[in-house]
Parts: structure tokens; sequence; C-alpha cells
């Protein structure tokens, strides 16, 4: 696999900050799903803290299962409120983020992590609060010390986490029922459609306090 590093190219600052208002709310990557109408949902990767709800533009690392580097130099060109992604085809026999990756990560304001694979030192991750997305655990370090090389192989390139392709620059929002992927050029069409539904799902909880009946309800919403 040929190293490449390319540049990021993140959307406006007042787009991110508008997805970030939606964390707010309630399951906020099932807002942008159902904004997408079932498209960009990732699941099957769990948060080291089932509060974490992050949004930012995706930092992509692309690597092999047969060559599992270091990926600490990433945060090089990494900027305060990325989402960090780890592509490792789900390799379970080396983790690819451990404690001082969250910690460094933390201080470089980064908005978190989303692993296809193993991690470790999950205490620590949940004792400093840094939002971690995995898909397993594994006291394995990454086999730097063996081969002696730190560099990922490709950052900012498009990548596939279980099944679902993710490019570089696309806005992540993820909580703990799992991660929605949104191509900044939808952006605003998908943040128009959440909001429709924040208002929508308040409307029906109020109907529903109030004593509408399943019956009334999809006569008046069509569904729920």
């Amino acid at each position: 696999m040929e190293t490449v590093y390319n540049e990021l190219n993140r959307p406006p600052q007042e787009l991110m900050d508008a997805f970030r208002k939606v964390l707010k709310e309630y399951s906020p990557s099932c807002l942008v799903t159902d904004a997408r109408r079932r498209v960009g949902a990732i699941g099957g990767l769990l948060p080291v803290s089932p509060h974490s709800k992050i949004a930012g533009p995706a930092l992509t690392v692309n690597l092999s299962i047969d060559d599992l580097v270091d990926c600490m130099p990433v945060l090089a060109k990494a900027q305060a409120g990325d989402v960090i992604i780890v592509a490792c085809r789900g390799a379970w026999e080396t983790a690819m983020w451990g404690g001082l990756m969250s910690t460094l990560s933390q201080k470089a304001g980064v908005a978190g992590g989303i692993v296809d694979g193993a991690i470790r030192d999950v205490d620590e991750i949940r004792d400093l609060d840094f939002p971690v997305w995995y898909r397993g655990t594994v006291p394995r370090p990454s086999p730097t010390a063996v081969h002696g090389r730190t560099e990922p192989v490709q950052v900012n390139v498009p990548v596939v986490v279980r099944g679902q392709v993710i490019n570089p620059g696309d806005i992540i929002v993820a909580d703990e029922n799992g991660i929605a992927v949104v191509p900044p050029a939808l952006a605003e069409e998908t943040l128009g459609r959440a909001r429709a539904q924040i208002d929508k799902e308040r409307v029906i909880r109020e109907k529903i306090a109030s004593g509408a009946s399943v019956s009334q309800l999809l006569a008046e919403f069509g569904h729920l």
C-alpha cells in the first residue's frame, strides 16, 4: 500500500456548528440518518462511554490488516473538532488506539476517534471522558516496536468502515446508537430535514403526553 498524506478540506465552521447543535437532541445520529432517508448509517461499533455525542469532519486513516502501524503521527494533521477515522478492516489482533492516543487527541482538541478494529486502555479512555468508538478490545499494542515504522499508511483518502464509504471531510455525527455520515454537498439539505424531524418529534411527544392514541398519531403523521 502506497503511503499517501493528503490535506483535509474541512466544511465551513458555521455548518459544523449547526450540526453540533443537533447533539443537544435525543439520538442525533438517528435524526441525521432519518434526514438522509436511511443512507450513510454505520452500526456495530461501541462507544467507550455511552453518553458520548460528537460531530465533526472526518480525518481518515487507511490501514491494511497486514500493515497495522502506529497512528499517533496522524495528530500532526489534525485540527480541533476533527473526528479521526481509523479503517483497519475490523482487525482484532492488534489495538490501534489506546490511552496515550486519546490523551494526545484530547489535548489537540480532536472531537473523537472511530476505530474499525480493536483498541485498548478502555479504563483510561473512559476516565479521560474522550469519545472513542471501537469494534473490540485487545491488550496487544501496534507492532511498531517490531518493525520500527510509525507513520500511518494513507491519510485523508476514502475509507470503508462497516461497508460505508467515508471520504475525508465528510461530516460525522456519532452517539451510542451508531454513526451517521454526511457528504458536505448534502449537508445543508440534511440539516434542514434533521431540524424538521426534531420539530416533528417534539410535537409527537407532546401529543403522547396529552393522551393521543397510536391510531390518532398515525392518522396525523403517517408514521412514527
